[in-house]
Parts: structure tokens; C-alpha cells; sequence
């Protein structure tokens, strides 16, 4: 696949677009709250220097790769990030998104990740996944708006914050493949199941 890398794309409300140096305040706004990290594999932010360095290692060096989808989450308004949506590149097309607390509960999460998903379809990428912690059921929720559909749960020690973690796994196939199903953190995870009425 030729893809291009994190093109801009365009919703009712939202314009999904690429961070840059700019949005270095921005950036420190969405990972610096407590509460928004909770659910989250790294650290709260504690700078504006350390989100200088994470802009560096998590999106400069991303931006500079053929493909990709790593995206900040504005408002056509301002079109300043309150949030993001990522599909990482490695073969678990893994979809993440985080949010600004103040900007919950208004559907911004699911309408930036069908945009996303929709564009990764468009692409030609085979399946999306996507992980949340069975504390933040609000996350799963978000998974079923875009058609995911529940694959198995599994247990991780989750770094760096070294706690460990069961993640309910979710799957949406873009092909006819209705199989296919990832299973890398389920062979990976020495704890693993399948819940019922999920």
C-alpha cells in the first residue's frame, strides 16, 4: 500500500489533522490530567518541556515515515487539539484515542475515530483493533459506535506504569474476512478468555 501520511480530514464538527510545533501547549493541556491519564499506558505530562519531547518522539518522527494515522482532534472553531486518534502502523493496526475532560460526553471520540477508521478502510487496510481496560467500559462503548465487534479479554502488566491490567479486545475487518481474528495479545498473555454478554 502507498499511503499517505496522516492526511487531513474533516467531519461536521471537527478538523483531524497532524500536530505540530505549535500545539505544543495543546498537547500538554490533553496529557497532563490526572483523570484523562488514568486509562492511558504513560505518565501524566508534568512540562511543557517533557511535552515537547513526547510531540518529538510520538508524532515529529511518526510524521516523517510514508504512512501512518496520528491525528489531532480540533474543533472547527479554533482548529486547537483537545484530543487525538491513532492507528499504529505495526500489524495490530491498533486504534487509541484520548480526550480533554472537558470535551467528554459529546461524541467527539467516536465521530474523529470513524473518520479515521473510514480513511484506514479507504487505504486499504485489511482490520483495525483496539483495546480498553475493563474499568473504562465507556472506552468499549466507543469501539461498538464504530461497528468493533468484542474478540477476548487478556491480563497484561502494563508498562511503563507496571500495573497489571484486563484488556477487552475488540476487531472490525474492512474485507469479507469475518474470521479474521488478531490474536497476538491473547498468545502473548499467559491470562486470557472469552467473556460472555459483552
Amino acid at each position: 500500500m502507498d499511503l499517505e501520511n496522516t492526511p487531513e480530514l474533516r467531519t461536521e464538527r471537527l478538523i483531524l489533522r497532524k500536530f505540530n510545533e505549535n500545539d505544543i501547549e495543546a498537547l500538554f493541556d490533553i496529557h497532563r490530567d490526572k483523570e484523562v491519564n488514568r486509562f492511558l499506558p504513560w505518565f501524566p505530562l508534568k512540562s511543557i518541556e517533557e511535552a515537547r519531547d513526547f510531540f518529538e518522539k510520538n508524532y515529529a518522527e511518526a510524521y516523517k515515515k510514508k504512512s501512518g494515522y496520528k491525528y489531532a482532534i480540533c474543533l472547527k472553531s479554533d482548529n486547537i487539539p483537545i484530543g487525538y486518534v491513532n492507528i499504529s502502523m505495526d500489524d495490530s493496526h491498533d486504534l487509541g484515542y484520548g480526550l480533554c475532560k472537558k470535551f467528554w460526553h459529546k461524541g467527539i471520540i467516536s465521530e474523529a475515530s470513524k473518520a479515521v477508521a473510514e480513511q484506514a478502510k479507504s487505504d486499504g487496510l485489511e482490520y483495525i483493533t483496539a483495546t480498553h481496560d475493563v474499568k473504562n467500559p465507556r472506552s468499549g462503548n466507543v469501539m461498538k459506535s464504530l461497528g468493533m465487534c468484542y474478540k477476548y479479554s487478556y491480563e497484561e502488566q502494563w508498562q511503563p506504569k507496571n500495573i497489571s491490567v484486563v484488556f477487552r479486545m475488540y476487531q472490525l475487518n474492512f474485507d469479507s474476512n469475518n474470521e479474521r481474528v488478531y490474536m497476538k495479545y491473547w498468545d502473548n498473555s499467559e491470562v486470557h478468555f472469552v467473556e460472555k454478554n459483552i
